[in-house]
């Protein structure tokens, strides 16, 4: 069960890392540091719109509408830092301790 946890808590990390990539990317794209013109930009920032838009997809639907201020990627983050946390404190349950 140990290895369970371990999975786990690894695919939390590599979601948490695709996501603090595509906000950083979203901004230098908005700043005008990178440019979508680029076929290496625009492969990377198209895999991860279509990896993360069905996940901030749903949340956009029940948050009011903000204009051009995006929340969704907030509470992802949030409910993500709240999964690693409770997994962390649950990490008993997977040793059997």
């Amino acid at each position: 069960m140990g290895t369970l946890y371990e999975v786990l808590m690894l695919l939390l990390g590599v979601f948490w890392w695709i996501m603090i990539i595509h906000i950083i990317m979203s901004w230098l794209i908005n700043f005008q540091v990178l440019n979508l013109r680029q076929p290496i930009v625009a492969q990377v920032w198209d895999g991860l719109n279509r990896l993360l838009e069905p996940i901030y997809r749903p949340i956009r639907n029940v948050l009011p509408d903000t204009g051009g201020l995006d929340l969704a990627p907030l509470v992802v983050f949030i409910i993500l830092i709240i999964l690693r946390t409770a997994l962390a404190n649950n990490a008993g349950f997977f040793y059997g301790m």
